[in-house]
């Protein structure tokens, strides 16, 4: 097959993104997010992301091929999230894809989110090492894989989340400290005042006999929420709480990921996902990395935050691999655990 234009769309949460990647490279991308819209209510609504994307969807793949100085007839297939994220918003992305795909005449390649985000590093840097550990991070994801090809292999768990992902835990504990939504970036930029041996918050799962892999953050949240309880009356120290539990959760991540390269022999760490704009996850890496002689591999902050390029990115490596595309009654599945990069659930007869 000769070089192929593909078209990736994501519209799993609050951003609606599309890009266009050919041959591994990036040639345009546009987003626009409903994230103000949600700031209110703390957290992300469901129908009202729903109804953000169907406003946005087509103007943001319009933006995406005008930045690629493309047209729409020269896209060659079609790739889109079909999980795991919330329904209405997969929904919406799923339909435009789908009708791009039949009206363009080209291959429809459903995609899991989280690979987007393993996959979101090749466009800055070039394939991915076979293999490589990779930690994923984000508001409602935290794991550990072991990823060979992409395109081709089954992907490896070597850890989870127990409970709360690291950015939900950073977005919780930013409501419980008085700071905005998303609380991500809000704990990054009070922390930058703080100081991070203020306060000895636990770090989970960390033991001897805990799991290695495994992360767990709920009862880290939870006590950051007592910390915050015990100043009832008095100011509370945002910018020292802010800047411990960063610490926290990045000794977390960084130890756990950095042991999983040790312990499989591996030399790459990839760290994706929105928590991997955390300027103290990137450089404690940075740090525990180089001091174990492992290469670190980072996107650029654009790119770690969800996005269509990374779809696009998926589908060109899946376009290259020869994958068989997915029929056109593709469903979405919301809760899809991460086993392939590829994701094309069959919508359900009957009942």
């Amino acid at each position: 097959m000769g070089s192929v234009v593909v078209l990736g769309i994501e519209s799993s949460c609050d951003e609606t993104g599309a890009g266009l990647v050919r041959d591994g490279r990036l040639l345009g991308h546009a987003v626009a997010s409903s994230m103000d819209e949600h700031a209110r209510y703390g957290g992300v609504v469901p129908e009202i992301a729903a109804r953000a994307h169907v406003h946005a969807l087509t103007p943001v793949v319009r933006r995406a091929l005008d930045d690629a100085g493309l047209r729409m007839s020269d896209i060659g297939a079609v790739a889109v999230t079909t999980g795991p994220g919330l329904s209405g918003a997969l929904q919406v992305g799923l339909a435009g894809a789908k009708s791009l795909a039949y009206a363009l005449d080209v291959p429809l390649h459903g995609v899991h989110h989280l690979a987007g985000h393993v996959a979101a590093d090749t466009l800055e840097h070039g394939p991915l090492p076979d293999p490589c550990v990779v930690l994923i991070v984000s508001g409602g994801h935290t794991s550990l894989l072991l990823v060979r090809d992409l395109a081709r292999d089954p992907i490896v768990h070597l850890g989870d989340t127990l409970d709360d992902a690291a950015g939900e835990c950073f977005d919780k504990v930013a409501r419980v400290f008085g700071l905005p939504y998303p609380g991500g970036p809000a704990i990054d930029r009070a922390a930058r005042d703080g100081d991070p041996a203020a306060v000895a918050f636990p770090r989970p799962l960390t033991g001897p006999r805990d799991a290695p892999y495994d992360f767990s953050f709920s009862g880290l949240k939870t006590a950051a929420a007592r910390w915050a309880e015990g100043h009832a009356g008095r100011a509370l120290p945002v910018a020292d709480g802010a800047a411990a539990l960063q610490e926290a959760v990045a000794d977390v991540l960084t130890r756990k990921a950095v042991a999983a390269c040790r312990a499989h022999g591996v030399g790459t760490l990839v760290v994706v996902g929105g928590v991997a704009a955390n300027s103290r996850v990137r450089s404690l890496a940075e740090e525990r990395c180089g001091a174990a002689g492992i290469e670190l591999r980072v996107p650029p902050l654009r790119l770690c935050t969800d996005n269509g390029a990374m779809i696009a990115a998926v589908g060109d490596l899946l376009v290259r691999a020869g994958a068989g595309a997915a029929p056109l009654d593709v469903s979405i599945d919301p809760s899809a655990p991460l086993e392939f990069a590829a994701l094309a659930p069959r919508a359900a007869v009957g009942g």
